[in-house]
């Protein structure tokens, strides 16, 4: 189910307020997608981040979702583009692949993402031994995940208004 675009409540516990702001960044995510063409969902309108398309922002987004709690906090395999030896920004490069695709992969990430946070103390530490990030407590991760959706949002807000003049605030 995709959470409302609300802000969590001002007097929630601390849990609340980090979940609450972190669906709500991932809400933007998938609004600013709304009534997308399947070619303006993969054009390019910036010349020296080609890669950077609202198909392409929304995958970045799965796979680090996948990366920081499935990853990092957890300390699953190291699976997924970003990790492969392939080019720089290879989560990004997804021109074959319909939107609506990647959108319910995003979901889906963000659910399963929702029941690992559920499940831990906000105090636990990241178990991957390979990568310094996995030393955060989840509190940090949910912090950085706050920030990364939101400051990608941003990066959406002006891609959209770039590819169709769509444009507003949630």
């Amino acid at each position: 189910m995709t959470p409302d675009r609300i802000r969590p409540p001002f007097t929630a516990d601390e849990r609340t307020q980090l979940v609450g702001w972190l669906d709500m960044q991932r809400a933007i995510i998938r609004w600013k997608c709304e009534g997308l063409s399947e070619e303006d969902a993969h054009r390019s309108v910036l010349p020296t981040s080609p890669a950077m398309t609202m198909a392409g922002l929304v995958s970045h987004m799965r796979w680090v979702e996948h990366c920081w709690f499935e990853v990092l906090f957890l300390g699953g395999e190291a699976k997924g583009p970003q990790f492969d030896d392939g080019p720089e920004d290879a989560d990004m490069l997804v021109d074959a692949i319909p939107l609506g695709q990647l959108l319910a992969e995003y979901e889906r990430q963000c659910a399963v993402s929702n029941e690992i946070i559920a499940a831990h103390a906000l105090d636990e530490v990241g178990r991957h031994p390979d990568f310094t990030s996995a030393a955060a407590n989840l509190r940090w991760m949910l912090l950085h995940m706050i920030e990364e959706t939101a400051r990608h949002a941003g990066h959406m807000d002006t891609v959209r208004e770039l590819v169709d003049g769509s444009k507003g605030y949630y």
